[in-house]
């Protein structure tokens, strides 16, 4: 075997263990996750068998994370956020603060100082993106107002726990632990107001680089490149996007990974190539999201269940419980219906990708003991296992409130969710709107040119994009004899007139004139002019020739229409000869 093999053995045992595990559960009746992470269980240090490099692992699911992010962006908008500002900010900073005064109460009772409450708090307080989407996806209630809400609501806490750990080091000594020089991306000399003050500098200018910057560059870019008709070409521009715009934001800006691809995400829907970016991007979402699944197993010490019982059922309790009970609360309080407070209630109990962040942190400072950072990992596998068990059981409440008390049900946050769902609905009117437009412009193009409904919908899209408008006033010459062929013309309304030597013949919608000169590469062989007022869809050479490149069998169409075309001269020039001559 080849040496230095760990990247290509951790990735192929953790998918075939995956694969065997999450097969296995979906027989149990369990969410395919359980698999995964009980994959992740063996691979790991702490069990007898293979040990994969969990170092490796964590950046593979890293990546994962990057590209899920990236594909909730595809879906979501500014506009979005926007609409959900006033339930998802006061929510996720109120719960944050409040799950985090609960994890140091439980730090208190185990004697544990400040600081590691402070740390096992913040990990304990916010939720796993990947767990969360999975939940909202199996229940189709990604595009739901109840889904926006809670997409909305991570991502501020992601903002939020990028100013956690900038603060953890600069706090690091006076919360009993020690000064880290590694950490802080070079601002732990400064003063903590003014380090606190670069840090959200940092993150409004990412954030004025994306809504600004962003839809002005990344459309044009990934028009540019679908021009050139290579798909394996479109679909690395797409993963070059997420992940440089991810890694820069992170390396730049000192945001997350996670939160950069989220806005790149963001800034390429505003494409009309999104949807094809989101198809592309799909499958490997899928693959490096198991990957996450399997780190954080790997990362697991199943002995902690044996050596704090009560501690690991502290933490969890704190999570499913703790966490449910002020997220459902900070809902009602905010006047948002208890169904919408039951369904966030259930879907964010749980924890991931940043609990293990700040807990490796929290470790290496000082503030947080090894146990803290088990308890953490243990809470994470329980809450992320048992969390399709807590959201039936929210199902179940709805259900009992709704039959027990149906006038409140029916009542409490109307106006709120009202008031929600009406602006959420403008942009989503607005999307299909545009999404409307972009499937009648393939329509027209088919109903016009019958010709290319022979080529799939990515190469119609391919060829709107390639498609330059032109228009031409009546009596106006089009072509000249004589002119070297330099583009193809599609004629979408008007007539035009193609003046031989022996006559004229009439070009109408749906025909094409021009390609000739192009197919021989010889020069025009008759004028064409406009009969009306004509509207033409125009392919240059450049582009006929790439774009009929990577479909011969409508090359050969084109030419076998051109053959008939020229053939029918021939025919009709012998015809008026004979006449002539008679």
């Amino acid at each position: 075997m080849h040496q230095e093999v760990g990247l290509i053995a951790t990735v192929a045992v953790s998918f075939v263990f995956a694969a065997i595990l999450g097969y296995a559960a979906d027989r149990l009746r369990l969410p395919p996750l359980v698999g995964y992470l009980m994959a992740g269980i063996l691979m790991g240090p702490f069990t007898p068998g293979f040990v994969a490099d969990t170092a490796l692992a964590g950046q593979l699911a890293e990546m994962g994370v990057i590209l899920l992010m990236f594909g909730v962006g595809l879906h979501f908008s500014a506009s979005d956020l926007l609409a959900v500002r006033g339930i998802a900010v006061p929510g996720a900073i109120g719960r944050i603060i409040l799950a985090t005064l609960l994890g140091i109460g439980l730090c208190k009772l185990w004697g544990w100082s400040l600081g590691a409450g402070i740390v096992l708090g913040l990990s304990l307080s916010v939720a796993s993106t990947v767990v969360l989407l999975k939940a909202l996806e199996e229940r189709n209630l990604v595009n739901a107002a109840s889904g926006r809400v809670a997409v909305g609501w991570l991502i501020v806490e992601d903002l939020v726990m990028v100013l956690a750990l900038v603060l953890l080091p600069a706090l690091a000594e006076l919360l009993g632990g020690n000064a880290s020089d590694t950490t802080n991306h070079g601002l732990g000399e400064l003063p903590l107001v003014l380090t606190i003050g670069l840090t959200l500098l940092k993150v409004a200018a990412f954030a004025a680089m994306a809504i600004f910057l962003g839809p002005r560059i990344v459309p044009w870019l990934l028009t540019m490149i679908a021009r050139t008709g290579s798909r394996e070409l479109f679909t690395l521009t797409v993963l070059a996007i997420a992940l440089g715009i991810a890694f820069g934001s992170a390396a730049i800006f000192g945001v997350s990974f996670a939160l950069g691809a989220f806005f790149a995400g963001v800034v390429m829907s505003e494409s009309q190539l999104s949807h094809r970016a989101a198809a592309d991007s799909l499958p490997l979402q899928n693959a490096f999201s198991v990957l996450f699944f399997v780190s954080v197993g790997m990362l697991f010490d199943p002995s902690i269940l044996v050596r704090q019982p009560l501690a690991v059922i502290g933490a969890l309790a704190l999570v499913i419980l703790g966490k449910g009970i002020i997220t459902f609360l900070i809902v009602i309080l905010l006047r948002y219906p208890i169904s919408m407070g039951l369904t966030l209630a259930g879907g964010l109990a749980q924890i991931g990708e940043f609990s293990f962040i700040l807990a490796g942190l929290g470790v290496s400072l000082g503030l947080l003991p090894h146990e803290g950072q088990d308890l953490i990992l243990a809470a994470a596998i329980l809450s992320i296992t048992l969390n399709p068990i807590v959201i039936f059981a929210t199902d179940g409440l709805k259900k009992y409130i709704h039959s027990k008390w149906p006038s409140l049900w029916e009542s409490y946050g109307r106006s709120r969710q009202k008031a929600l769902g009406k602006e959420l609905e403008k942009i989503r009117a607005l999307g299909e709107e545009r999404e409307r437009q972009h499937q009648l412009k393939m329509q027209q193009l088919i109903e016009t040119f019958p010709l290319f409904s022979e080529v799939d919908e990515d190469a119609q899209e391919e060829l709107l994009l390639l498609f330059k408008a032109k228009s031409a006033p009546p009596g106006e010459r089009v072509i000249r004899r004589g002119d070297r062929g330099d583009s193809m013309y599609f004629i979408s309304s008007g007539a035009v007139e193609v003046r031989l030597a022996s006559g004229a013949i009439r070009l109408e919608p749906g025909a094409f004139f021009g390609e000739m000169a192009l197919l021989t590469g010889g020069r025009r062989t008759a004028d064409v002019i406009a009969v009306d007022f004509c509207q033409f869809e125009v392919l240059e050479r450049r582009d006929f020739n790439m774009f009929m490149s990577h479909h011969p069998h409508l090359r050969a169409a084109v030419s076998e229409m051109a053959q008939q075309r020229t053939e029918m001269n021939v025919l009709r020039q012998q015809r008026e000869k004979s006449m002539d001559l008679s």
